[in-house]
């Protein structure tokens, strides 16, 4: 190989550990980790040298090309880490393509300086470089670059096989993976992990037929299906109480959400596997009920393999008993692919950003009551088989920050611990506790609407749980970080409780939600006398149980 190349690639390996070196949280000194990660991290470097030299012609232009992709992925794990706890994974590469799509979501938490800076630094680099570096191609001929290239090739291949084949074996917390391996095997552990299909545990889930306890076979100890109540569950944008975290918020926040919790069948913390975002982890455990371990890699992005496998599913499962089931959400639905995998997780129906209409806003996104307005909606539809809506919604999606001015609606915040909130900080709050007001106001909609007109109106029953607490960085520095739990209440308008027998809280993880949901309704429908077998009673409270309790 010429000078010129063997010095790029030797100052490419030198940069590659300093911009590694950068990550917060720090990842161990190369020296300090297993001798297969250096391989593989020399490896990487020449495979990546040897692809961009291929394709640029020029070594210097390489190794800018390659520090520069290094740089966006290390600020991209900085930002992520100081936002959602964790950091950049191999799965999040598809998320570059989803923020060109929906620039919103990403292109804030970034800094939309930073990303003009950097789009423009770019430029102006390939347009120095291609007039300043001469090609090698045309320069010296097609040897001068294939032989060179070639060599590398084969030299990343004698890195990587056996550096690959040394790796520990992940332990699936990406801060650990990060810190133990650096960042090029983390990638590539993370990328051959998520290369395997579903576990078998997952292909095998609570909600298939012969898993769920009581409904095995399917027969006559089923409830009849005039028993059924309807079920409207919500799964709410960056739902959490707040008032426990600060007391800053407003005690009298949530009216409607104290008065369902007063009268719920369960309720309490409910364990996410998100922080901040990655709805769809906390989705996905709640439809199917399989935890994060049951999926193994795939616990991170669930439904690229959902797609191709269908997985047993609370919506599956109530299809089954004759339930008629819609998924609404107001926004695209590409994103997360679910206008894909929800017909496979046994939805009929999925209502997206098309059912709305510009009116229907409330700050950045669809507002919550125009969501429970489209629920309503359905709940008055004229089809006599009980009705599952699972709504998800988007209202209190952040970035906070871009909702400025405060609307004049947001509560204001009280107490001694609002001095130490700058400006900022106090606005996103503000910003936050508005849409959660909205989200409180729906779900009281819902109760109302759930609840029967006469006693020969179906029953209803409406699960309410907050998917994520939101990303507020700054007011969390200043305030300290919440528990990362959020909260659930299953309500039942059938059997509401009295204030003097309120239920305990009881702590839940997300994924053993969606039995407790369906084991209830069994329970509430089998307790419910059917009018076929008296017809001269029709009242849904209080009857003997006219049908088999299930086990």
């Amino acid at each position: 190989m010429s000078t010129a190349i063997v010095a790029a690639l030797l100052m490419s390996l030198a940069l590659t550990f300093a911009i590694e070196a950068l990550l917060r949280p720090s990842v161990a000194p190369f020296w300090r980790r297993p001798p297969a990660t250096l391989l593989v991290h020399l490896g990487s470097t020449c495979l990546l040298f040897a692809f961009f030299l291929l394709v640029l012609q020029r070594p210097w232009f390489s190794v800018v090309f390659i520090a520069s992709l290094q740089l966006v992925v290390v600020q991209a794990s900085n930002t992520k880490s100081a936002t959602l706890n964790e950091p950049f994974i191999c799965q999040d590469f598809e998320y570059f393509l989803d923020a060109i799509k929906h620039p919103r979501l990403y292109v804030p938490f970034f800094g939309i300086r930073l990303a003009v800076a950097a789009s423009s630094a770019g430029a102006l680099a390939i347009a120095a470089f291609l007039w300043l570096e001469p090609s090698l191609l045309s320069r010296h001929g097609p040897a001068a670059l294939l032989v060179p290239a070639g060599f590398l090739l084969l030299s990343s291949a004698a890195l990587l096989l056996p550096g690959l084949k040394g790796l520990p074996p992940c332990r699936l917390e990406p801060h650990e993976d990060l810190h133990r391996l650096g960042l090029f095997s983390a990638l590539w552990s993370y990328g051959r992990l998520a290369m395997r299909p579903l576990p078998a545990e997952a292909l095998k889930g609570p909600f298939a037929s012969e898993a769920v306890p009581g409904t095995t076979p399917v027969s006559q100890d089923l409830p009849h299906l005039q028993d059924l109540p309807h079920l409207i569950v919500v799964q709410s944008e960056s739902f959490f109480d707040p008032r426990d975290w600060s007391e800053l918020v407003p005690g009298d926040l949530l009216p409607h959400f104290d008065a369902l919790t007063q009268s719920a069948l369960r309720r309490g913390p409910l364990r996410v596997p998100a922080w901040g975002a990655n709805t769809v982890r906390t989705e996905a455990a709640f439809l199917t009920g399989l935890p994060p371990r049951a999926l193994g890699i795939h616990r991170f992005t669930p439904y690229r393999q959902f797609i191709h496998t269908p997985v047993a599913s609370l919506a599956s499962r109530l299809g089954e008993l004759g339930y008629r089931t819609v998924c609404v959400h107001p926004y695209p639905a590409s994103f997360y692919l679910r206008h894909r995998v929800m017909p496979q997780l046994g939805f009929d129906h999925f209502l997206d950003i098309r059912h709305f209409d510009a009116r229907d806003r409330d700050g950045q996104y669809v507002g919550d009551l125009a969501v429970a307005e489209m629920v309503g909606t359905l709940l008055d539809d004229s089809d006599n088989r009980p009705l599952f809506v699972f709504a998800i919604t988007m209202e209190n999606h952040g970035p906070l920050h871009l909702e400025r001015p405060v609307p004049d609606d947001a509560p204001h915040l009280s107490g001694a611990a609002a001095n130490r909130l700058k400006t900022e900080e106090i606005a996103d709050l503000r910003v936050y506790l508005r849409h959660l007001r909205n989200a409180d106001a729906m779900l009281g909609r819902l109760r109302a609407k759930l609840t029967p007109a006469s006693p020969a109106a179906r029953p209803g029953m409406l699960c309410w749980y907050g998917d994520h607490v939101p990303i507020m960085s700054g007011a969390y520095d200043r305030l300290g970080e919440p528990s990362g739990d959020t909260c659930y209440a299953l309500w039942s308008s059938r059997r509401e409780t009295t204030a003097n027998a309120r239920q305990a809280a009881e702590s839940l993880g997300v994924s053993e939600l969606g039995m407790a949901i369906f084991e209830a309704l069994l329970q509430d429908a089998s307790r419910q006398e059917s009018p076929h077998d008296d017809p001269q009673d029709n009242d849904a409270v209080g009857h003997t149980q006219s049908h088999q309790e299930q086990e």
